[in-house]
């Protein structure tokens, strides 16, 4: 090998070593070394080949090497390394992407070239990568020259509609959906397809399908360093097949399952995935665009329910869009379209239903917040399940039951959010419509004959097959009815009405006759303008954020970056006004204190304020520091917060309460786990005071409810509430269980004990006046168990007991 030839080996292997092909030097080498003669690069790419085989070299610079031989030796045969290269296939195959720079797909073009097929995990990593490869065209051609498989493996949907070579046209005709919306064209395609496979086994194949998405990849893919989870997201290639099935839908003939499906793949594809966040919106955005066009009470219905449900952005400005349009070409309220497109879900009284299935009879019944079939056999005695009859002969009708039961499930969590949303929404109804959209609604009844409302300004709730008032009285008639509030309430009416529901064993679907009221204090006159009430606490950011949206909160993550963003605020436009909660990120360590994507672990809380809705919006720096007020050029002034006496008091309490709820829930204070004080032990002193210290509004109506309640339980004689504590005297120790985070500190010195409840605590305690608060639960639960804590199991529990 010349001098020259050896200089330009050595510079290739130098340049591709420190740096990607795409530096400009390493490409107008590897330019050079490629015009070079077919001998004279055979000679390069066995000198490439060599020093691979030499061991000199360490990874990444041996697989720069691999790839070398490849570019060089491209279009000639019997190139050397082909069972590495094999092997280094194999590995890329077990990847989500490989980066374009490093020139991978040389080495498929070699397997190709010598004749070999690539398996179809390999096919897969390629069109993943010629998915983000922008700068690289060549490599983007390459990939779209494989159409088989017509979808890439890994995922349990797109393996299984890959089974039946029938479906191959149509599939490869939805992974062209890459627009927001189908063209004319696209449809025209998919209405020829669908004509020759028949509607109903496209419909029933579709439904199939999409039932298995979101399900744990097939196999696994490696996961790099600072790479977000690519085993909990979506492939991307597939989702643009999803995306296809999901317009699909709307071009077959109506069925009551498509809006069901469709509703599903939404929540679905926002499921969140770590480091990544929702796991592939454009797929929810095609879900919510076909659900718009598809007609029938199915389709709003689902439409509704996900506007409760959903709190990604975009998606929820396209279903806020949906719902608005619908509206209007009705002539109502947005509010009005979500009461209207709430279903029965087959239920023909309120919170029943009865089926016959064969000699079988089936009722479906709504207990709470949940729905319950209840199965008779042919004699009328009451079984366990469904007969075997009924699931040899009827299994179509009981596989819709079933449905039907995690339908209504979903309506209740939903409509019971909407609920509890109307307290600021200043909504008003007549009489008669309320009973029809209300009380007497199949499945919104089951809620609303658990609340309290005002009619015509008398409270009343609904008992014995009656709207009855505090004393009993029926109201049967009126003008105008409102959700009732204890804030516009004497406490001694309050207390009478908590006293009711118990006396009727109502369990209300939320806090309302025990719903915190925040009333101003003597600080927040003096601080005038913010409260202080919810400062200087620790929450977790991800918790934080999730739960504000929520409760219809807005809220930008903070990232450990150069930037600035506003505090969380909620709008409240019946009113005027845009609440503030101002944050901001806790800690500057980067890997410590945020996530490998730079996100925020922590936020630390400071002041609320009140603004008029249309105010400019205050920023700060999401390193931290004070927010500023900078309107835009010529867009208005800046303006001063409000007073919080102006606040109206309805405004006011139910603002503070978000903000007591965030607190409550997403503190690390709660954790049972840090009482090291997380990391580095910064949060030690914030951890013990807020697990042990005050309690706040929210903890305050537990201690109240458990005076109440403490009496009633089985273990009443081994119970007391004394201040801010749930004592419970069990054989070994007596324990003392913090009323508003359900730590404890156990005799004879305060140790604290660590109990991590599980995921579903059922303390079965009988009866609730609502629903709805886990803490509550958690700490009924936990004293449950150490009253009787000779019988504990648990090794972890144990080890802390015998200490």
């Amino acid at each position: 090998m010349t001098h020259d030839f050896t200089e330009m080996a050595r510079r290739l292997i130098h340049k591709a070593a420190d740096s990607s092909f795409y530096n400009p030097e390493t490409k107008r080498l590897l330019d050079r070394a490629q015009a070079l003669p077919a001998e004279e690069r055979r000679a390069l790419a066995e000198a490439f080949a060599d020093r691979y085989r030499s061991g000199i070299e360490v990874e990444p610079v041996r697989s720069k090497l691999l790839t070398l031989t490849a570019l060089v030796g491209h279009g000639l045969d019997g190139l050397p390394l082909a069972e590495e290269r094999t092997a280094q296939l194999d590995r890329l195959s077990r990847t989500h992407s490989v980066w374009g720079g490093d020139r991978h797909e040389a080495l498929c073009q070699a397997e190709v070239a010598a004749g070999r097929t690539l398996s179809a995990a390999v096919v897969a990593t390629l069109r993943r990568t010629a998915l983000i490869a922008d700068r690289d065209g060549d490599l983007v051609a390459f990939a779209g020259q494989f159409t088989d498989p017509v979808l890439n493996v890994g995922e349990e949907w797109a393996e299984k509609a890959m089974e039946d070579e029938r479906w191959r046209k149509l599939l490869a005709h939805a992974v062209t959906a890459k627009s927001a919306k189908p063209s004319a064209a696209w449809e025209k395609g998919a209405r020829a397809l669908v004509d020759g496979l028949g509607a109903g086994a496209v419909h029933g194949a579709v439904l199939d399908w999409l039932v298995l998405v979101g399900r744990p990849r097939t196999f696994e893919l490696r996961r790099k360093t600072y790479e977000p989870d690519v085993n909990a997201s979506f492939d991307p290639y597939n989702a643009n097949a999803l995306r296809g099935l999901a317009w699909l839908l709307p071009l077959l003939p109506p069925h009551p399952d498509t809006a069901r499906a469709l509703g599903v793949l939404v929540e679905t594809s926002l499921r969140k995935a770590a480091g990544l966040g929702p796991r592939n919106p454009k797929v929810a955005n095609a879900a919510v665009n076909s659900l718009t066009r598809l007609d029938g009470e199915a389709a709003l219905a689902e439409l509704a329910r996900l506007g409760t449900r959903v709190t990604y952005k975009g998606t929820l400005k396209l279903i806020d869009a949906a719902l608005e349009a619908r509206g209007a070409a009705l002539g109502l309220s947005r509010e009005e379209i979500e009461e209207l497109a709430v279903p029965a879900h087959g239920l023909t009284e309120v919170g029943k239903a009865g089926f016959r299935l064969g000699e079988a009879t089936a009722l479906l019944e709504v207990r709470g917040n949940k729905a319950v079939l209840a199965w008779s056999n042919a004699t009328g005695k009451q079984v366990k399940a469904a007969p075997a009859a009924v699931r040899r002969d009827h299994a179509e009708e009981l596989k819709e039951l079933k449905g039907l039961v995690k339908d209504i499930d979903k309506s209740l969590s939903a409509q019971a959010e909407r609920l509890d949303r109307q307290f600021l929404a200043r909504r008003t109804w007549a009489y008669g419509q309320w009973r029809a959209r209300y009380l007497d609604h199949p499945l919104v009844g089951t809620l609303a004959r658990r609340l309290i409302w005002t009619v015509d300004g008398t409270a009343a709730c609904f008992a014995d097959g009656e709207l009855r008032t505090l004393t009993g009285a029926p109201v049967t008639g009126g003008t105008t009815v409102e959700l009732w509030h204890p804030v516009a309430t004497v406490p001694a009416e309050v207390i009478a009405w908590r006293e009711w529901l118990e006396r009727h064993t109502v369990t209300q679907p939320f806090k309302q006759a025990h719903r915190e009221v925040y009333l101003l204090t003597d600080a927040e006159r003096r601080t005038r303008t913010y409260s202080n009430r919810f400062a200087a606490h620790i929450l977790r950011q991800h918790q934080f954020n999730s739960l504000a949206a929520v409760r219809g909160w807005h809220n930008k993550l903070r990232l450990c970056v150069d930037d600035s963003a506003p505090p969380a605020t909620r709008e409240l436009p019946q009113w005027g006004l845009r609440a503030e909660y101002w944050i901001e990120g806790e800690g500057q360590e980067y890997g410590l204190d945020t996530t490998d994507a730079g996100t925020y672990l922590r936020l630390r809380t400071d002041q609320v304020r009140f603004y008029p809705i249309d105010a400019p919006q205050n920023r700060a720096s999401t390193y931290g520091g004070g927010y500023a007020m900078w309107p835009e050029a010529g867009r208005g002034r800046r303006v001063d917060p409000l007073p919080l006496k102006r606040i109206p008091a309805l405004v006011l309490s139910e603002v503070l309460r978000d903000v007591d709820l965030f607190v409550g829930v997403a503190s690390v204070g709660n954790d049972p786990t840090w009482s090291d004080g997380g990391p580095q032990g910064r949060f030690r002193d914030y951890w013990t005071s807020y697990g042990f210290g005050d309690l706040n509004q929210s903890a305050e109506t537990r201690r109240a409810l458990l005076e109440r309640l403490v009496p009633r339980l089985a273990i009443a004689d081994r119970c007391t509430v004394e201040g801010r504590f749930l004592h419970v005297r069990g054989e070994l120790h007596t324990y003392k269980i913090h009323l508003g985070s359900g730590n404890i500190l156990m005799t004879p010195n305060d140790q604290y004990l660590c109990i991590v409840p599980g995921a579903s605590t059922a303390p079965g305690t009988g009866y609730l006046p609502f629903e709805g608060d886990r803490t509550l639960a958690v700490i009924l639960s936990k004293a449950m168990l150490l009253a009787t804590d000779t019988e504990i199991t648990d090794p972890t529990i144990l080890s802390q007991l015998r200490r």
